[in-house]
């Protein structure tokens, strides 16, 4: 008898011990504090921003201006195949249908590698303001003990607790104005 009373005392001596340790990071999360910012609002504010963005809508307007080109030069070469095509032979008939065919193929095809060669090149134009960024992020989290800082864009946190959390953006325009 002795034995299996030592034994539920050792079981309920583990539990208790098991659901001590559960409690610990229960608490120590319950008295942490986080911060909170609009992060494209933020990044929108960095020195670099308004001349990157400028850079990138010149490039947008240089793919949109030969996009324009092509699709001129395709509408004219149509236009042309339909004042002519009662008077083709078969052949040339054949001929210019395949060409109008391929003209709008590489049209789309240019349209489509613009499109990706302007999202490559918009990610490495901000790739240097969001690690700047970045580390303001972590200076100001460090700097006020948060835990961390949670980005609010886009209706992500419909709730923030203003006395376990922390309006971090003045603190981080601050020292993005430095």
């Amino acid at each position: 008898m002795k034995n299996g009373k030592n034994k539920t005392v050792r079981v309920v001596k583990m539990f208790l011990l098991f659901y001590l340790f559960m409690l610990i990071p229960l608490t120590a999360a319950a008295q942490q504090r986080f911060g909170y910012i609009s992060y494209e609002q933020v990044f929108q504010m960095l020195p670099g921003y308004a001349a990157t963005q400028q850079n990138l809508d010149i490039l947008r307007a240089k793919y949109a201006d030969e996009a324009k080109r092509a699709e001129e030069e395709f509408n004219k070469k149509y236009e042309e195949f339909l004042d002519g095509q009662r008077d083709f032979p078969a052949t040339i008939l054949q001929k210019r249908q395949t060409e109008l065919q391929q003209l709008m193929e590489k049209n789309i095809a240019f349209k489509e590698e613009s499109r990706r060669l302007l999202e490559q090149a918009q990610e490495e134009a901000y790739a240097p303001l969001h690690q700047e960024l970045a580390e303001v992020l972590q200076r100001v989290g460090t700097q006020r003990g948060l835990a961390f800082i949670i980005n609010t864009d886009q209706n992500a946190c419909p709730f923030i607790n203003p006395e376990m959390g922390e309006d971090v953006t003045a603190a981080v325009l601050a020292l993005i104005r430095k």
